[in-house]
């Protein structure tokens, strides 16, 4: 199983600590020191779909000027990487955004 997000993201943290104290193999994939390529992106925007997987709550989102928000998601993410939603799962099952109480069940299957 990947785990995709920031190494100083609370959720992140919660889930790999979680997810491994239940037995789960976690490889973290900290997003802003190994850029996603295309192919995950195109993967992660396709299953999410841009309004999900851009974060437009965050403090990124704010500090962005309008020429900036109305890249397409692709760039804005790659330029960005901390304004994707986070953190993103990468499992046998498939993907999963975020660590809501849903996605945390899941796993306590």
């Amino acid at each position: 199983m990947k785990l995709y997000g920031l190494k100083n993201c609370d959720s992140c943290r919660k889930a790999k600590k979680t997810l491994e104290a239940n037995g789960n193999t976690v490889e973290f994939v900290d997003v802003r020191q190994t850029p996603l390529d295309d192919a995950a992106l195109s993967r992660f925007l396709q299953e999410f779909g841009e309004e999900k997987l851009v974060n437009k709550k965050s403090t990124t989102w704010r500090q962005l000027d309008e020429a900036s928000r109305a890249l397409p998601a692709m760039e804005l993410l790659k330029a960005n990487p901390s304004l994707m939603k986070r953190p993103v799962l990468q499992t046998e099952d498939g993907l999963f955004l975020g660590w809501a109480k849903d996605v945390q069940a899941h796993f306590e299957q």
